[in-house]
Formats: structure tokens, C-alpha cells, sequence
């Protein structure tokens, strides 16, 4: 029987009350279940923590001694019991160290997916698949309207830039795996990279998972025009709003973040309404849970067919 109040929203987030743990909280509590880095994940503070070792380096780099009391660090597939209730750790392909939290408790299984893609990812484990009772899935671009075009062909508009590029982009995560697609598609280029991503892509590096070539920014190198790319974080990307011998782009799945309708990237690390459409076929669940966003849309979708609840 699956249990209505398995997960359930409070002040602090994402609860499982027979587990008394919360996934991804938003306030620091006592055991926390933390599926990936990204700062809108895996706040500091928590007692205790279960993560992967990607995660918990990253995590480590951000908040340092306030990261957590206690990291309690587990493989994929490698489960661990959290009182009542069985957690088992599968990639989710978001980024490096991302993890799908599956749960069993009395016999169902609910999945947790966190943030999740289906595309494929040099510098992160390709997302794995399995059977669950529920699907607690993300539902950022849960909408018919948005489907998000090859990041390939996307990378490849860099070819035909012929002057310095100044390309903002998440430093965790995307920077990395914008390297590896511009090493791949757009060899020529010569990539710069911010100084404070430099730190993240040496745990990648250290976890097995080298972006490609590139270098540090220097500023006599810019002054140069020899298609370099540029990689900054989005505060510096604002900062340069005036620069100029540059062209401006910013790599992400959102319209708003695109820097005009003419100079677009539309790459993103989230799913889109075909790739959860993909997720439901593969894991064949019974209900379908949405949060981080608006489920509405899959509940018309699915109708009586599957029984869909909006968490959020």
C-alpha cells in the first residue's frame, strides 16, 4: 500500500516522516538526505548528512567547516537504512555525484529524482533507470511548450563566432560540462576559465571525470583575438555587461537568462516535458509526485491514467 503521507512539505522542506529525514531541506535540520551540490539542494548546517563523495567534496569547497556535523557517504546502489526506511542511491546524470534517492518502506518503493537529464554527459555518470511504485519527480519544465533543443548543434553556433567569447554559466556543473561539449565540437576555440571554477573542476579531476583543456583567465590573453571562450559565473557574467570585443552569451535552459533573442545557448541540465514523459515510461510507476515547479500539466496529461499529486 502506497502511504499517502510518505512525503510530505514543512517550513524546512521535503519530509519523510517514517524515515524522520528530509530530502534536499531548506533549512539546516538533524539527518538530511542530499541528492546533489547545487547550492538550492545542499545548504550548510545540517547534523547529519547522506551523500555521495562528489557531493560531499562539493560541499566541503562551498561551506567548509560548516558543511555538516557528520557526512555519512554512500555509493550507487550501495543502500543504507535510515531507521524504518530503506535509501539506495542511483545516478541521476544532473552533474557529477547527482543521485536519484530511492526509498523502501513496507514494501513500496517511492523514487526521489531530484534534479535530473536524460542527455547525454561526459563529466557526470549517465542517469540510470529503475522500477518504482511512485515517482517523485522535478518538474522545472513540465510544460508541452518547452522542449530543449540538442546541446550539440546548440555548442556548435560557437563555431561561427569568430571574435572572444565571454560565456557565463553556472560554475558547478554546467562550466564543466560546457568544456567538455566545446573541446568536442568546437576544437578551435581556446577556453579561459574562471578562477574560482578552477577549484571545482579539480575535484572532477580528482573524481575521474577531467572536463578537457583549458586554462586559466588571464587578462592579457583576452586582449588577444584568438576565439578564446571565456567561462565566468553568473556575478561576473553581470559585471561585464559593458564589455566589448566580446560576444555575450549565457548557457541556460531559461529564456530570461538568454542575453537577447538573436545571441542564445540553450543548454540545461534539467529535464523537459519529453524527457519526463521518458522517466515515467522507464520507471512504470503507479502515482506520479511532482515539486520544483508546476505539475499541472502531467496531471491533464496522465488523466486517470496514473494517479498524479502536486507536493508543492
Amino acid at each position: 500500500m502506497i502511504f499517502d503521507d510518505f512525503l510530505s512539505f514543512n517550513t524546512n522542506g521535503l519530509y519523510c516522516k517514517y524515515g524522520d529525514f528530509y530530502l534536499d531541506p531548506m533549512q539546516p535540520i538533524a539527518i538530511a538526505v542530499i541528492s546533489h551540490a547545487h547550492a538550492d539542494h545542499a545548504i550548510s548546517g545540517n547534523n547529519e548528512v547522506f551523500c555521495t563523495e562528489a557531493t560531499a567534496a562539493f560541499m566541503h569547497l562551498r561551506y567548509g567547516k560548516n558543511a555538516a556535523k557528520v557526512f555519512n557517504i554512500a555509493g550507487y546502489h550501495q543502500s543504507f537504512a535510515i531507521k524504518d526506511v530503506q535509501v539506495t542511491f542511483i545516478s541521476a546524470g544532473h552533474m557529477l555525484g547527482s543521485a536519484q534517492v530511492l526509498m523502501e518502506y513496507e514494501g513500496v518503493k517511492y523514487l526521489y529524482t531530484g534534479d535530473y537529464k536524460l542527455q547525454p554527459d561526459a563529466t557526470c555518470a549517465p542517469i540510470e533507470w529503475v522500477k518504482a511504485d511512485v515517482l517523485i519527480t522535478e518538474s522545472t519544465f513540465a510544460d508541452p511548450q518547452v522542449l530543449h533543443p540538442d546541446p550539440v548543434e546548440e555548442i556548435k553556433k560557437l563555431n561561427d563566432i569568430k571574435i572572444n567569447i565571454l560565456l557565463g554559466a553556472y560554475g558547478l556543473g554546467k562550466s564543466q560540462r560546457l568544456i567538455n561539449l566545446i573541446n568536442e565540437h568546437a576544437p578551435q576555440k581556446k577556453i579561459l576559465i574562471h578562477h574560482r571554477i578552477m577549484p571545482i573542476n579539480a575535484i572532477y579531476e580528482k573524481q575521474g571525470y577531467s572536463p578537457g583543456k583549458y586554462q586559466v583567465y588571464g587578462r592579457k590573453l583576452m586582449k588577444n583575438q584568438e576565439e578564446y571562450v571565456y567561462i565566468v559565473p553568473p556575478f561576473t557574467f553581470d559585471s561585464y555587461i559593458n564589455a566589448t570585443g566580446v560576444k555575450r552569451l549565457f548557457a541556460s535552459g531559461w529564456k530570461n537568462l538568454q542575453v537577447n533573442k538573436n545571441d542564445t545557448l540553450f543548454i540545461s541540465d534539467h529535464v523537459d516535458w519529453n524527457d519526463i514523459l521518458q522517466a515515467v515510461a522507464h520507471v512504470e510507476p503507479t502515482q506520479l509526485w511532482t515539486l520544483h515547479g508546476n505539475g499541472a500539466h502531467l496531471k491533464k496529461h496522465f488523466g486517470n491514467d496514473i494517479f498524479v499529486k502536486l507536493l508543492n
